[in-house]
């Protein structure tokens, strides 16, 4: 078997781009700063809701947010 997949984002690229900080976001989605930084940083794969919750505020489909595979 290969090497884990992972989830990878372009959460702090679009939270720049809307000029929202961390505690910002999180305020929006109904998580702590801490959870956000952790999701950026792909130390966490967010629940599905929340996924849909961050690309809904940043106007995107869920792929364009998060990816997930080999390529990712």
């Amino acid at each position: 078997m290969g090497k884990p997949t992972k989830v990878t984002n372009r959460i702090t690229e679009l939270r720049t781009e809307h000029g929202l900080t961390q505690g910002e976001l999180a305020a929006q989605i109904g998580v702590t700063r801490q959870t956000v930084n952790a999701i950026e940083q792909s130390k966490y794969s967010p629940s599905l809701e929340v996924a849909f919750l961050i690309a809904q505020v940043f106007g995107e489909p869920l792929e364009a947010v998060f990816s997930y595979g080999e390529d990712a």
